[in-house]
């Protein structure tokens, strides 16, 4: 006997029947019709689409700070995300008390360890080099290898302060000293320092957020072309994330760069409770039909919420629909609807397709999610 079985579902692949078997949190069975199988609890997804749990790779989600916070919940399961990462709330200080107010969380959490020992206590946690310490980061790594993923560093003026590229330089020195490869997750904004100045520290398998942002130091020229230190840093493996947030994602932007190549690695929100209560990030779905919009057809998107956070985070358990793997899924709707989306800068776009997550499956435990 299974503990829990979807029935009925379709494959976001080929939109052919999908069905899975999950026991004791892990997937033990895929294929299009599971016969002879008795579970404790199933699932009729009664046609809707059913896919390896969604993956945010940039959110916000320590409920401690005063300034970017949320209950992961909020941004996880009750959305239909199985999986958050923290994208650097909090360093070496304070990342054990982050660790122990999650794990009665629902939705699995993860971190990535902000270069700066303080974490987001304040705009420039990075203006201060004495913040930026190897023993207390590489002590943090090694104490809780299950649950940090990778380092985080904003690099933008408000953060930096005079500091400019120095705390990433920091970063990519302590990223070759640990033990265990993690990849550097780059925030972007305001200059100094020049995003060019930054692209040329990132390296292959490293995550550029905030990609797409429509700010004077992004990735477009005035006039509206790529820069060429964008292009040079996408070809050498740099990962383009989405970051949408609340300042971070331009739909001008989004077209120019899909026009030109520069396709994104991963979709992610950057939600914490305001942009998620007052938008116009709400949840990952909302930022899904975005990018639908520039012409990504739904298997394309979904893998950027599921294989590809997956592996840039070396979530090996995680973002496919293979037996033996963790048993996360994201159970939802692809219907016609008329709605209005909203980016970073107040555009506006109306999207005629509406992505509805209707149940997020945790390790074998099913959450309805919340209507939004």
């Amino acid at each position: 006997m299974v503990d829990l079985v979807v029935k009925n579902g379709r494959s976001v692949r080929d939109d052919g029947p999908l069905e899975v078997a999950i026991t004791a949190g892990k997937i033990t069975a895929v294929g299009t019709q599971l016969t002879g199988i008795t579970a404790q609890q199933t699932i009729d997804a009664a046609g809707q689409y059913v896919s390896a749990g969604w993956i945010d790779d940039h959110t916000h989600c320590y409920e401690k700070l005063s300034l970017y916070y949320d209950d992961p919940d909020e941004d996880g399961v009750k959305t239909g995300v199985t999986t958050v990462i923290d994208a650097g709330s909090t360093g070496a200080d304070n990342i054990a008390d982050f660790y122990q107010r999650t794990r009665d969380k629902r939705t699995n959490v993860y971190a990535l360890i902000n270069i700066s020992k303080t974490g987001i206590l304040a705009q420039d946690e990075l203006g201060d080099m004495a913040r930026v310490q190897w023993a207390p980061l590489a002590e943090a790594v090694a104490t809780y290898p299950d649950f940090i993923v990778g380092i985080k560093a904003r690099e933008s003026h408000s953060v930096v302060v005079d500091n400019g590229v120095q705390p990433l330089v920091q970063a990519k020195a302590f990223q070759a000293k640990l033990a265990r490869h993690l990849p550097v997750m780059v925030h972007v904004g305001a200059n100094p320092p020049d995003l060019a100045a930054i692209l040329a520290l990132m390296t292959s398998g490293d995550v550029l957020t905030h990609a797409y942002n429509g700010k004077p130091n992004g990735i477009l020229t005035p006039e509206g072309m790529v820069k060429e230190a964008v292009f040079d840093a996408y070809h050498r493996g740099v990962r383009f994330d989405v970051g949408h947030g609340t300042d971070s994602y331009n739909f001008n932007t989004g077209r120019i760069a899909t026009r030109y190549g520069l396709r994104p690695w991963s979709i992610s929100t950057d939600i914490y409770h305001r942009n998620r209560e007052s938008g116009p990030v709400h949840d990952l779905a909302t930022t899904l039909e975005k990018m639908m919009l520039l012409n990504y057809s739904l298997p394309e998107v979904i893998r950027m919420v599921t294989v590809a956070p997956a592996d840039s985070f070396h979530l090996t358990q995680k973002g496919r629909l293979e037996v033996g793997l963790d048993g996360d899924l994201t159970i939802f709707k692809v219907t016609d609807g008329t709605k209005t989306l909203t980016d970073s800068n107040g555009n506006t776009q109306v999207t005629e397709q509406l992505i509805q997550p209707t149940q997020a499956i945790v390790g074998g435990t099913a959450y309805e999610v919340e209507a939004q």
